[in-house]
């Protein structure tokens, strides 16, 4: 079957607007990616057709509901290869699936001089839901270093592993750099010295073929929006034997067992960690979202972003005066870059006065942009749905910005 990207971007109605009287180059994908049409019907239909809450009525409304809904947890067990569809937990996203582990997990164990080891090219959220757990214990949360490549230092993340880790946390992919990390190497060590590892899958999930088994981590989480479903949505895997004993954090309807003013008994997992209401509509139409990319195949999909990855890094690496960050061996199209006396912040201006929808500023990653000693870059992220053409008309774009600023 071949990719034909000029059909598959029919599929998505977004990519067809202008802006500012040109055709929409949209190399945002590491913000958030564009919807397919089948996602946007999804969630359509639902509010039209079948709208009602899950899990708390037997009339037919209510079981369509929670038929459609919970059948997206059994898509997501599978797209991820969890060993059961229990260790799926929904959340709206990443940052409430890291702070769910923090809470639940981490801040009943750590105890004063303990140590949550993660690396300086995380994002905020796997970052700062540990300094948050940290203060309140006498913990603290210590980086494992990169190279100015922008890789993980292998041996200097394992020689951290000291028996005052009592948790890591690692990126699958950055989100500035766009380094893919050994997750397996990394959870194999972590493994062995008894320390769980939670990795944060929001950029890899769209674009590599997840197996959370083979992987080898205790906790992975994801963020919905990234993979082309809604927002608002995201999940939490995490060992069956971890999360029976993680009390919940987030206390309210759905979530219990029993209720009364002498105690609370509460439901099995994974409801346990779901209170209140969700994002019904949103969780359905991530199900189609995934129901998408798993039809046009994750192996073809990374073929197709590889081809466009190596041909916009030769590209970029062309423009006189341009510094490219984050040239790891293994690496997803995501490119941060600065030119030379212009800010990220103009250039991403001027850019968009072009058509074109580029990032800037520090990306949630105010340590790696510290570590580059640069206070913003702006960033193109592309996915299986931008052309070689794209990057082309990004890179005339910024030989008129240069000119224009000259």
């Amino acid at each position: 079957m071949s990719f034909d990207v000029q059909q598959i971007r029919k599929d998505f109605p977004l990519l067809s607007r202008t802006v500012h009287g040109k055709p929409l180059i949209y190399f945002d994908n590491a913000n958030t990616a564009q919807k397919p049409r089948r996602v946007i019907e999804t969630v359509d239909d639902f509010y039209r057709r079948h709208n009602a809450n899950v899990s708390r009525a037997v009339h037919t409304l209510g079981e369509e509901a929670t038929s459609a809904y919970e059948a997206v947890r059994d898509k997501l067990a599978q797209f991820i290869n969890a060993k059961s569809r229990d260790e799926v937990i929904f959340t709206s996203g990443t940052t409430q699936a890291i702070n769910t582990v923090a809470y639940s997990y981490a801040l009943p164990r750590l105890q004063p001089g303990d140590e949550v080891l993660v690396t300086t090219m995380e994002h905020h959220a796997n970052i700062v839901p540990w300094q948050l757990v940290a203060a309140r214990t006498g913990a603290k949360v210590v980086p494992a270093p990169i190279t100015q490549s922008g890789e993980l230092i292998v041996e200097e993340f394992i020689k951290r592993l000291t028996p005052r880790v009592k948790l890591a946390g690692v990126t699958h992919v950055s989100n500035v750099l766009g380094t893919i990390n050994p997750v397996r190497e990394l959870a194999k060590a972590c493994r062995a010295r008894g320390i769980p590892l939670l990795v944060d899958g929001s950029q890899a999930a769209p674009h590599l073929p997840i197996d959370v088994q083979a992987l080898g981590c205790d906790f992975y989480a994801i963020t919905g929006h990234k993979l082309f479903g809604p927002t608002g949505t995201g999940v939490l895997w995490a060992r069956r034997e971890l999360l029976d004993s993680m009390p919940p954090f987030f206390g309210g309807g759905e979530m219990i067992r029993t209720v009364s003013f002498d105690g609370t008994t509460f439901a099995d997992v994974p409801h346990k960690f779901e209170a209140g209401t969700p994002n019904i509509a949103g969780f359905i139409g991530l199900g189609a979202a995934i129901d998408y990319v798993t039809e046009l195949g994750l192996d073809r999909i990374g073929a197709a972003e590889h081809a466009l990855r190596d041909y916009t890094n030769a590209a970029l690496k062309s423009v006189p005066g341009l510094r490219l960050f984050g040239e790891a061996k293994d690496k997803a199209a995501v490119f941060s870059f600065l030119i030379d006396g212009i800010h990220a912040h103009d250039l991403a201006t001027l850019l968009d006065h072009e058509g074109i929808a580029v990032r800037s500023g520090h990306h949630c990653a105010h340590p790696l942009m510290q570590f580059y000693g640069v206070p913003a870059t702006a960033r193109a992220s592309l996915a299986f749905y931008n052309t070689h053409a794209e990057v082309d008309a990004f890179i005339a774009a910024i030989a008129k910005v240069r000119k224009l600023l000259a």
